[in-house]
């Protein structure tokens, strides 16, 4: 099968040693984090650092003490950390007081460390100062910087001035387009298009841009389907429903979309819901019996917690968090609201005797009435949860769609609303600006489009930031599974048949092609990051596996789009020097160099091969260049 040299080199062994590394490495939460409980709890934890040295986040441990540096991830027998662990001399030894700690939790610890010190994110050992505000809070905007007017560039260009940092510069033309349009319809721009907006002297030609594209209501909701589907557990097959334990919401998410339902309103109707909005909240039957904290109650529970909130109840609906401040109880309280019967209080699956009381979690700004029937106890939470004075709902979603824009979110991660964002001003200044504007979603993608911000030059990370991160710039992203077939599909004209997608539209305008993200699921598509769904998904794993880098060089389904598209090409009866222009062009919005027209242009000939034209397309579409989002 043509593919790039480079990529025929994975073999199954790579496979297979990746997946061997994976199994072996320390699991933080049951293995390593009751040591630390016990071990060092009692004077690093919390607000207690003895010695200058807290614990509580990985960071912290990082930051070390009163003297210096205490760990060093990747060597455990040069951190000061383990040496004193180990010391013999009284006077320094730790644990100062109680027992020592038994050698094979210390060959546990070492491991931790020598395998680089990992610590799930949103994870700490004791609760920080800091404390995420509920209710909405206004800030006060900086000085312009440099002519920025922008309020997002304002309060960035205040953390850069600060820290003695230029902002970046900005991206290309053709780079801006090709980063605006996947992000806002999930489409590359067609080449004409591409040359009229880069030739365009227009001083507002970006604002212009940003506006069009999100006027495209099909186009819009063809890709912003994607990241819902993902969050609302929304698929069109898959566990639940053969057994009709599971209903899909697809018609009324996409008429939501497409007709930019306000937020606030959207929320609403899933939390307390019509007809065709109830699959979310009515989670999925599981099959035989389950963990208490997996029955239907204890996913709605989870559920609007994590996506509309920020918060993990999936540690409370097992016991009290040791992520964050929320109880059994708590969680239960919330199941309760949509329960049809009692709910008993489950502990790491045992009965306590306690029943649940429906309860919202934030009584500060109003509660449920818990002896109000099932409908009206879901249409208060409803309004409970969108309350203007609950911060914690429009912060969390401006965060998410930040992330989705920029690469990374203001918290990070994205369910860890928890976590001190790394500027908190920008964070609430979006939270505010968003409810203001009637909780429009198309507004805010174009208010953070429209900064200086968005619109400069991409940062290439060589690793996934700790907690340390500092802004410098917006972060390449990978293209999703769906952006990524969509934009081959657009350039090869192999989109599948109408039949084959799986949402109505209902729109009286020309049915333009079936994108991804209203298809199944296949293969490919599971390969490629797109989830099952049956838990929520809020962020894809960014980086290329081992399986993925095979499907993409060997797999059966993208040579069809490939060989199929080639013998379409072909039929355009373009010269070989034009159909390289072209494909270059429309996949990676630049003309090819000098040195790729050449290697091409022997390779194609007459350019009247589908064979030799199907062997262009897969090195560009193999290219990082082609599968990164800059």
């Amino acid at each position: 099968m043509p593919a790039p040299s480079l990529l025929r080199l994975i073999s199954l062994p790579l496979l297979v040693l990746a997946l061997s590394s994976s199994l072996l490495a320390v699991d933080f939460v049951h293995e390593v984090m009751p040591i630390l409980t016990e071990h060092c709890g009692k004077c690093h934890t919390g607000k207690k650092k003895k010695g200058g040295l807290a614990m509580n986040t990985r960071a912290e441990l990082l930051d070390g003490g009163e003297s210096g540096e205490v760990v060093i991830p990747g060597d455990a027998d040069k951190s000061l950390f383990i040496q004193l662990i180990l010391s013999q001399d009284e006077d320094e030894w730790m644990p100062s007081k109680g027992t020592r700690v038994p050698a094979e939790e210390i060959a546990t610890l070492k491991k931790w460390i020598n395998d680089g010190l990992p610590w799930e994110s949103g994870i700490s050992l004791g609760k920080s100062s800091w404390e995420p505000p509920l209710k909405p809070r206004k800030v006060t905007l900086p000085e312009a910087y440099a002519g920025r007017n922008h309020p997002i560039d304002r309060l960035l260009d205040a953390g850069l001035t600060k820290r003695k940092h230029s902002p970046p510069p900005p991206a290309t033309d053709a780079a801006f387009f090709r980063r605006t349009s996947l992000d806002t319809i999930g489409l590359l721009p067609a080449p004409d298009d591409l040359q009229s907006f880069v030739a365009d002297s227009s001083s507002d030609k970006r604002e212009k841009l940003i506006d069009h594209l999100l006027s495209r209501d099909v186009a819009y909701a063809d890709h912003w389907l994607t990241t819902w589907n993902d969050l609302l557990r929304n698929d069109y097959t898959g566990t639940g429903f053969i057994t009709k334990g599971r209903k899909q919401i697809t018609t009324w998410l996409y008429a939501s979309l497409r007709d930019n339902k306000p937020y606030d309103q959207l929320v609403r109707e899933l939390v307390s819901p019509t007809k065709e909005s109830a699959g979310f909240i009515d989670g999925i039957k599981w099959r035989g019996d389950v963990n208490s904290s997996q029955t239907p109650e204890i996913q709605f529970s989870q559920n609007i917690s994590q996506v509309f909130l920020g918060i993990n109840m999936k540690c409370a609906s097992c016991h009290d968090s040791f992520i964050d401040r929320w109880t059994l109880s708590e969680a239960y309280n919330l199941a309760a609201i949509y329960s049809d019967h009692q709910l008993e209080l489950n502990r790491c699956d045992k009965p306590t005797g306690k029943m649940a009381t429906p309860k919202w979690i934030f009584p500060e700004i109003g509660d449920v009435d818990p002896k109000a029937p099932k409908a009206e106890r879901l249409k208060q939470l409803a309004g409970l949860i969108t309350h203007p004075e609950n911060g914690r709902f429009t912060r969390t979603l401006v965060n998410r769609i930040w992330e989705r824009l920029m690469g990374r979110g203001i918290v990070h991660p994205v369910d860890a609303m928890h976590t001190e964002p790394w500027n908190e001003d920008l964070l609430d200044y979006l939270a505010v600006r968003f409810a203001e504007d009637g909780y429009d979603l198309r507004k805010l993608i174009n208010f953070i489009m429209s900064s200086k911000a968005y619109q400069s030059r991409t940062v290439i990370l060589a690793k996934e930031p700790g907690e340390d991160y500092v802004y410098t710039g917006p972060i390449a992203k990978r293209m999703t599974a769906e952006q990524l077939l969509d934009s081959i599909w657009q350039i090869t004209g192999t989109h599948p048949e109408k039949s084959d997608a799986s949402a109505d539209r209902k729109t009286s305008a020309p049915t333009p092609p079936v994108r991804a993200a209203l298809v199944k699921s296949n293969f490919l598509m599971r390969s490629l990051g797109r989830p099952n769904r049956d838990q929520v998904v809020t962020t894809r794993p960014g980086e290329l596996t081992t399986l993925q880098a095979i499907d993409l060089s060997n797999g059966d389904i993208l040579a069809g789009y490939l060989s199929g598209g080639a013998k379409q090409l072909v039929t355009q009866n373009k010269s070989s020097e034009e159909l390289i222009e072209w494909l270059y062009l429309y996949a990676l919005s630049r003309p090819p160099t000098a040195g790729e027209r050449t290697v091409l242009s022997e390779a194609l000939g007459d350019g009247r091969d589908p064979i030799a034209v199907e062997d262009m397309l897969w090195p560009v579409f193999m290219h990082p260049e082609f599968q990164i989002i800059r």
